[in-house]
């Protein structure tokens, strides 16, 4: 990947908070419905998380952050599925319960910069926008990162 490829993605992922300000749209309740199914998941995983739930901030933000956007368009028929989709590149967009798992794990706050390697989609990077103060995410494989930007 070209260097300053990599910084206009770096100065994209940055802006990110903006996405979430896209407001209602048709996937509301697909999204809505998703945060529900996540918020179950994470009561039956008690034992493994050790919390019955994840945080409110997380769970906002996953009822937040478009997915669809962050999915090539022949798949957003299934964008709010709780389980990982194809991105292209033999990659894949990860489960949103994992994605919220590991935003939970991390304790981002606004104090906090990220540093995310592997940037895939972009959508880790954009929940994570959401919380912390700055976010830095790199991709190696260059066709992801520009359908990431």
């Amino acid at each position: 990947m070209k260097y300053s490829r990599l910084i206009f993605l770096l100065t994209c992922l940055l802006a990110l908070p903006a996405v979430s300000a896209l407001g209602a749209d048709k996937y509301t309740s697909q999204r809505q419905a998703l945060v529900e199914e996540i918020a179950a998941d994470a009561r039956r995983l008690v034992k493994y998380i050790d919390k019955d739930a994840l945080s409110s901030n997380v769970m906002q933000v996953m009822a937040t952050v478009p997915r669809h956007l962050f999915i090539p368009a022949e798949m957003r028929a299934s964008a709010y599925e709780n389980r990982p989709l194809p991105i292209g590149h033999g990659q894949t967009i990860s489960q949103p319960y994992v994605v919220a798992l590991m935003t939970e794990l991390a304790d981002v706050s606004r104090d906090d910069t990220v540093l995310e390697v592997g940037t895939g989609s972009g959508y880790q990077a954009a929940v994570l926008a959401e919380l912390a103060g700055q976010v830095y995410t790199i991709e190696i494989i260059e066709a992801l990162a520009d359908q990431a930007h």
